[in-house]
């Protein structure tokens, strides 16, 4: 914001005044002339400074000065001055003295402090008065700019941009560097865009998702390098986010900040209801589905704007997915994407979800339905393809090529087999018998007692014995092929087939 304020320069320039710089500007600092003057006060105290306070000038007609006064008494006097913070130094000449001595004008050059004249004709309540009203002007400037730019902020936010559009129009306002960030550390919207480097940019990251994770309504301020940082979080409780901008602000800007902040916060509201509200709807529409009325979701899908892919298409599933996962589906326009209790269930095109799903490092089932009436089955296998056990993307089709022997190497098989074949290895332990090696031997011989002997070295008749114990021990027909598929699926996924047959 640049509006003209009460200076020494601007000040010595009022007409009617008939200042004159005594001091040589190449012999201060740069910005001496260009401070803003708070307040002009006079004194003829050797020691004023008790009575002064910062920002302001001083006037005196040197009556405190005697003619014998030592040298370093200036000195002392323009020292004590610059100590307090006192802007410059007006010396009212034809009063007391006919100029300005020189002992006074070598302190001022010395420290570098502006000196100047005030001439007899011109009261120093004049030159008080004038300060005054260029105060009154600079703040009236100061609050008319923030009015206007507060009502410009206003109408940019009723615009198609929203949001960006307010904080372009306010980075243009500030003529500085203006950025939204939300509570995850993710830019929303930065004017002008790339203008912060790398370390300024992590730097009000790390700041916002801080200031957010407190969830309070609060601000704050660092410097990074020479580029200075003013937070304000947005929305009811903070939590929403945080309006960056790269400047330190005076009243007026934070009252122009803060209205652009209430305003970028009460759209994040509106647009995290809205999401809300359409997070509910696809749940509808995904229920909808799942009790085969594929067309009406179809039909209010279309009325909502919300996409759904048409059959054939894609079912996958993600148990337990991690707000990382969430973004990365929910960034792609091709795939619908539901939070289920527990799982992400994503719909999208049979022809292009399993490219949108590829890069996923987490584990999804992914299995392809041709008609609505499918969905509860492709859902399903998709379910079933995750207990393959790999990372990423998994096709319930590719799984199933395996065959039925895959499923029976998973651990809920193993743990189940045990269990079954626990009563053969408990009596052969107790009693000394050999079940399960004949078991065993039995089902590799394809239920051939002669073989089973054969490769045993006993007699048949022993082996027919064994097998009719086991039967009754594991509760099933080994006679029968059901049973015998039990006994059979037993021993393979315990790995009891592949173990060394011994008597």
């Amino acid at each position: 914001m640049e509006t003209p304020g009460p200076t020494i320069r601007a000040l010595l320039a009022r007409r009617g005044l008939d200042l004159r710089l005594e001091s040589d500007p190449a012999d201060l600092p740069a910005d001496a002339l260009d401070r803003e003057i708070r307040w002009v006060h006079s004194s003829d105290l050797l020691d004023p400074t008790p009575f002064l306070s910062e920002g302001l000038v001083l006037l005196t007609t040197g009556t405190q000065f005697t003619d014998a006064a030592p040298d370093d008494e200036y000195d002392a006097y323009v020292d004590r001055l610059r100590r307090r913070g006192v802007l410059g130094l007006g010396f009212g000449t034809e009063v007391v003295r006919e100029g300005i001595p020189e002992l006074l004008a070598r302190a001022c050059r010395e420290h570098r402090m502006p000196l100047w004249e005030v001439p007899y004709r011109t009261p120093f309540i004049a030159v008080a008065r004038a300060n005054a009203e260029a105060v009154a002007a600079s703040a009236y400037a100061r609050r008319t700019w923030a009015l206007d730019a507060q009502r410009a902020i206003a109408l940019a936010a009723l615009s198609r941009r929203g949001t960006d559009a307010v904080i372009a129009e306010l980075s243009r306002r500030l003529g500085a560097w203006v950025g939204v960030i939300d509570a995850g550390g993710r830019f929303l919207h930065e004017h002008p865009a790339g203008r912060l480097d790398a370390d300024a940019a992590e730097r009000v990251r790390v700041e916002a998702v801080g200031l957010t994770a407190r969830r309070v309504a609060a601000g704050g301020s660092f410097t990074v390098g020479d580029t200075p940082v003013t937070l304000q979080t947005l929305g009811h409780g903070g939590g929403q986010g945080v309006l960056a901008v790269a400047m330190l602000l005076d009243e007026h800007e934070r009252s122009v900040v803060t209205t652009a902040a209430a305003i970028a916060g009460a759209a994040g509201e509106r647009r995290a209801d809205l999401e809300h509200g359409r997070e509910v709807l696809r749940a509808g529409l995904l229920a909808a589905i799942e009790r085969d009325d594929g067309e009406l979701a179809r039909y209010v899908a279309d009325a909502a704007g919300i996409y759904l892919p048409s059959p054939p298409f894609a079912v996958a599933v993600a148990p337990h997915p991690t707000p990382r996962l969430l973004t990365a589906l929910t960034q792609q326009p091709t795939l619908f994407v539901v939070l289920w209790t527990t799982e992400a269930i994503v719909l999208g095109p049979a022809s292009g979800a399993e490219i949108a799903l590829a890069a996923v490092s987490e584990p999804v089932g992914m299995s392809v339905a041709q008609t609505w009436e499918e969905y509860n089955d492709a859902l399903a296998r998709a379910r079933i393809a995750l207990t393959r056990g790999h990372t990423g993307l998994v096709r319930f089709e590719d799984s199933a090529q395996l065959g039925m022997l895959a499923a029976l190497g998973q651990d809920e098989a193993r743990h189940l087999a045990e269990a079954t074949l626990e009563p053969l290895r408990t009596h052969d332990r107790e009693h000394g018998t050999a079940l399960m090696p004949t078991l065993v031997a039995w089902m590799g011989a394809e239920c051939a007692h002669d073989a089973a002997a054969r490769t045993l070295e006993v007699h048949r008749h022993t082996v027919r014995t064994r097998i009719e114990q086991a039967q009754r021990l594991l509760g099933l027909d080994l006679g029968s092929v059901a049973g015998r598929s039990q006994a059979w699926a037993a021993l393979t996924a315990a790995g009891a087939l592949d173990a060394t047959v011994t008597t």
